[in-house]
């Protein structure tokens, strides 16, 4: 009895201790939380979120300025390349558009005649060539033969000029017309050395004219038997999943130089025969070169074709006088215009087609990085570029094969 008596009694301080450790640690838990409480209401700031007090529109048109300035920078860096390397990369570009016109040719060769990389293009290069000398020579010798009678005529209509300034509204007389002439005598006396200079510049430029027509004709020798390997071996440096968008974008391009080219030339010949015999019809003198002028210039897209036509005017104007020369202005707008309307959409089609904006700006900055040659070649590169551009927009990067996809379905 006394022993179950000391029993209860040992459980019962047992649990009393047991209550009195639990409330001990429920207080101090909650001395630990009410601690706290006051720490955060004392240390704690509120926190402002700045972007929220921006205006959105703001926000979007920093986003757009900066990465526009970004983009405009890399445009500036990338046309300083240019000019400083343009003695490199001009003709590299001549060499590409030349192989775009004569790949069709080698690719003749090498699948109809069955004839070796080397041997076809060596053939190609060398018959293009030869019908460039060719013309060449063809037109500086009617310009040496032609030349005295030109001038002699163009000494008349100087001295007819001369005579409708003194006879005509103007009313000028003989003084003012002698100190004018003795004006220009003058100037070209005081800037002789200048002129000199110019020549020794000229002569330094024909140089450099030599070197970089022995490069185009190399460039593109090797352009028409490595081309696909050496375009290969370009896509090397890009990552592995973009080599092969960037391969197909490429030849994409390719085939739209290689169309663009093709349909200029014909449309350059069509301007040329069509001009030219107008020309010879009427019985204008240098018939044959202003023909080839025309050609040469209808290379440079809205503004070659004008100069070109302005030129046969005025030799029409100093050869045969004011009737011939309206009727040959008549003969180059027929023509040029049934280019514009006709031709250019007919042959080159929506496949090359650039807007005439971006025309203007490529041939601008053309001239302005590498002159007249620079207009020549900024808009086919202009339009390879576009269809390159267009190319890799319209394609869907493709996923790696090692990657997992994983659709919603909508009706689960």
């Amino acid at each position: 009895m006394a022993e179950s008596e000391a029993e209860r009694g040992r459980l019962r301080r047992a649990a009393d201790a047991a209550r009195e450790r639990i409330r001990a640690a429920r207080k101090a838990h909650q001395d630990e939380v009410d601690a706290g409480v006051a720490d955060d209401l004392v240390q704690e700031e509120p926190t402002i979120d700045a972007d929220a007090h921006v205006p959105y529109g703001l926000r979007v048109s920093a986003a757009w300025a900066w990465r526009f300035l970004v983009l405009a920078a890399a445009g500036y860096v990338a046309l300083w390349m240019v000019s400083r390397l343009s003695q490199v990369l001009i003709p590299l570009a001549i060499a590409l558009l030349l192989s775009a016109l004569l790949a069709p040719a080698v690719g003749f060769l090498r699948t109809r005649m069955r004839m070796p990389a080397s041997l076809a293009a060596a053939i190609v290069l060398i018959g293009g060539l030869l019908v460039v000398l060719g013309t060449l020579t063809l037109v500086i010798t009617q310009f040496i033969d032609g030349g005295p009678a030109l001038a002699e005529k163009a000494a008349t209509g100087v001295e007819e000029i001369q005579r409708w300034l003194r006879d005509g509204p103007m009313n000028l007389s003989t003084t003012q017309l002698d100190d004018a002439l003795a004006a220009a005598r003058a100037w070209l006396e005081e800037n002789r050395q200048s002129l000199t200079s110019g020549a020794l510049a000229t002569a330094t430029a024909g140089v450099e004219a030599v070197a970089s027509g022995l490069l185009i004709l190399f460039v593109t020798f090797f352009f028409l038997r490595d081309g696909r390997r050496l375009w290969r071996f370009t896509t090397l440096i890009l990552p592995r999943p973009a080599r092969r968008r960037a391969s197909d974008a490429g030849h994409a391009a390719w085939l739209t130089l290689v169309a663009y080219v093709r349909a200029t030339v014909l449309v350059a010949f069509i301007d040329a025969v069509g001009i030219g015999l107008a020309l010879v019809l009427l019985r204008v003198e240098f018939a044959f070169p202003l023909a080839a002028l025309v050609f040469l210039a209808s290379f440079i897209p809205i503004v070659g074709a004008t100069l070109s036509g302005v030129v046969a005017v005025l030799v029409a104007l100093v050869d045969e006088g004011t009737l011939t020369a309206l009727l040959v202005l008549a003969a180059v707008i027929v023509v040029q215009q049934t280019e514009s309307h006709v031709l250019q959409p007919l042959i080159m089609g929506r496949a090359v087609s650039v807007h005439p904006l971006a025309v203007i700006v490529a041939i601008a900055t053309g001239i302005v990085v590498a002159g007249i040659i620079g207009a020549l070649i900024a808009v086919p590169i202009v339009a390879a570029l576009n269809t390159a551009v267009r190319h890799l927009g319209q394609q869907r990067p493709q996923p790696p094969p090692d990657s997992v996809i994983i659709r919603a379905d909508a009706n689960p």
